[in-house]
């Protein structure tokens, strides 16, 4: 689109920047200083505030917003996402537990081919993780207890928050997550009750390898 456009986009420290603008508007949620919303509506706002930093910003009315907006819907799964899944669902029940919007979580799963039994988002209690009743959702949802679910996820902050309403967690570091340049804290933490290199090593961990 920035070719399109004519404008000097450089996208992969745009998208950095965008992201921390995604996170202190999800955070201002979290607190209570705004009502809740959608993170569609989050990274929408979030993408406007980064826009006027830019003097091309103008460049991209409504529509073209909206359509930079909805890549969030489109992520591709690691590599290992969908073998491993695959794995996991042989013996056990898989489902999300995500702070992303119902809406574009299902799209997620869909254009991925993710493997999920069920499809879970903080939406459904209009919250986001790591509020403890985001947790609970899942408690109530799937009809197990806190103790028979594990938490797996590459977010430090969201296993600990699962662990205090005890989850059983695991953690699968992802280097890659900010790009080749970002900076991941990938050390383990006693309160994991695993750590693996990835979902296939994770299944093979549970015994569905």
């Amino acid at each position: 689109m920035s070719q399109r456009k004519g404008v000097p986009a450089q996208w992969g420290s745009l998208v950095d920047e965008w992201r921390q603008l995604y996170r202190l508007g999800l955070d201002d949620v979290i607190s209570g200083k705004r009502a809740w919303v959608t993170t569609d509506v989050i990274y929408r706002e979030a993408l406007d505030l980064l826009l006027k930093t830019y003097n091309w910003g103008s460049s991209f009315p409504p529509a073209d917003r909206d359509e930079l907006n909805d890549v969030w819907r489109h992520l591709r799964p690691w590599e290992d996402t969908v073998p491993g899944l695959t794995k996991l669902r042989e013996k056990y029940t898989l489902s999300t537990l995500s702070n992303g919007s119902m809406s574009s979580v299902i799209s997620i799963v869909k254009s991925g081919k993710l493997p999920f039994d069920c499809v879970l988002t903080a939406d459904l209690v209009k919250s986001a993780k790591p509020d403890p009743k985001v947790y609970n959702l899942a408690v109530t949802s799937l009809g197990v207890a806190s103790e028979s679910i594990l938490m797996v996820a590459c977010h430090k902050y969201d296993l600990k928050a699962a662990k205090d309403q005890g989850f059983r967690v695991a953690f699968i570091p992802r280097p890659q997550e900010f790009g080749p340049h970002g900076k991941v804290d990938l050390s383990p933490e006693p309160y994991f009750d695993l750590m693996a290199n990835s979902v296939i090593d994770l299944a093979g961990m549970l015994g569905a390898g």
